[in-house]
Formats: structure tokens, sequence, C-alpha cells
């Protein structure tokens, strides 16, 4: 059994901080430590912690919720889920592995770009992911690519890790464009970045692809990804579709899209 972490919030989360700016407190034997929630270095090395302060506290349903929209969508199709090779970009420790574990998809391969969530990966849901890489894909190197190639994953998801900076525009395109043509993409952003008044790089690129040649959007809702500190409701968009073509750097510099 995990042990139970005493975290406390601010009082008021201020509304000037932006989402990934929010903190808590992890009250340790000796000291309080100040954690921001997207210091995910800091809080995987912590077992449980990431569990009990956006799971269990602030309710978060991403991962379950994008499971089963890209289950509903493969439903539209002649594939089956559990033939899937699913490439998990931004796979942290490995909860979203769990949930399509689950549906005993074919192949698991984790991707990430810190140590610290390969390294909860294995402490916490070993035997999850068929392999998991610690890369960065902005500089994915071409012998690494092709290892990942060689797993010919024809589904790509991501959750949770979208629009904040923790995922770039051309890390999202670099594991886009590995995984097969009419491959299947599923992932989640928050509602704001569908806003046309987002200029931000990745805000630009999800609304183009979402109605482009690139990708066939098979089905997309909102919902509630999880609570604020506040106890009000974060909603996010989670969308899933089919690759139908590369996309190709030219893409990117004609929407005037910053990678």
């Amino acid at each position: 059994m995990q042990k139970r972490h005493r975290i406390q919030f601010p009082k008021a989360e201020s509304t000037s901080l932006q989402q990934d700016e929010s903190y808590f407190y992890l009250q340790e034997s000796s000291k309080q430590r100040k954690i921001r929630f997207h210091d995910y270095d800091e809080i995987y090395q912590i077992p449980g912690l990431y569990e009990q302060l956006f799971y269990d506290r602030l309710k978060c349903s991403s991962p379950v919720k994008v499971t089963s929209i890209l289950e509903a969508a493969v439903k539209q199709s002649d594939d089956n889920l559990s033939e899937l090779r699913v490439l998990d970009l931004g796979a942290g420790n490995g909860m979203m592995g769990e949930e399509l574990k689950k549906k005993g998809v074919s192949r698991l391969v984790g991707v990430d770009i810190i140590d610290e969530a390969y390294e909860a990966t294995i402490r916490d849901r070993p035997g999850v992911y068929d392999a998991y890489y610690v890369e960065d894909f902005t500089s994915l190197d071409a012998d690494k690519k092709e290892d990942i190639i060689s797993w010919q994953c024809d589904c790509m998801v991501t959750v949770a890790a979208l629009g904040f900076g923790d995922i770039p525009v051309k890390a999202f395109v670099e594991a886009f464009n590995i995984i097969k043509s009419e491959g299947w993409v599923a992932f989640n952003i928050k509602d704001s970045f569908f806003d046309t008044t987002d200029e931000s790089g990745f805000s630009k690129m999800i609304r183009e692809l979402t109605f482009s040649k690139y990708l066939d959007v098979y089905y997309i809702e909102r919902y509630r990804h999880r609570l604020s500190i506040d106890g009000e409701p974060l909603y996010y968009f989670a969308i899933a579709g089919r690759k139908k073509a590369d996309i190709p750097d030219t893409f990117l510099e004609s929407k005037g899209i910053e990678t």
C-alpha cells in the first residue's frame, strides 16, 4: 500500500497564475516543500504523490476519457483496439499506458523526456510498456528514430501534456509522422487552445491540424479534465481521429506556426 502524503494547497489560487504555474506544499518530516504542478521530475520521485495529487484530490479523468474516445473512434472502422501498436508520447509514470493495457493493446511503447518518468514507471507499473524511451523528440537522432519506427506503431496517444510547453509542436509532429498512415491518433487539450484568440504555436497547430488533409477527426468531446485547487472544473477537449498523411515542414511554415 502506498504511503499517504501530507499535501496542502495555498489558501487561494491566484487568478494571475497560469494552470501550469499552480503549486502545492508537501509536508515532509522536518520541512514544508513548495512544488509546482508541472515540476514532474520532483513529483515522480516520490512514490504515490502524482496519483494522490491529481487523481485522488483533483479527480483527473483524462486517461480513462482519452482511452474511451479512442475506442469509440476505432469501433467506427474495421480495426480492433486490441490489435493496435501504440506510441504513448509524454507517457509520464504510465497511467495512460495502464488504461490502454486494460484494453489489451498489442504493443505499447512509452516516450518521455525526463529520466524520472521512466524510473517512476519501472517502479510503479513494471511490465506495462514493451519499451520506454527517454528522448527529446525535437532532436531525435537517426538511429534512435529507426529503432522506434521498428515497432511499427499505428496509433499515437498523448494525455495532459500538450499546450503548456511540455511537448513542443515539433515533438508532436515528429511522433505523428512516426506512426503509419491510416493509424490512429488520440489526445487531449485545454479547451482554450481551440479559441482563435490564442496565438501560441501549439494552439494554431491543433486548430489547423483538426481541419486538414493530415487528420480525419472521428470523435471530439469536451469534458472535465480535473478540478482546480479551488474546486473549479477545468475543461479539456478529447480528440480522436485517423492519420491520413505525414505533416510536412512546409505545413507549419505556411501557417506561421512556431515549432
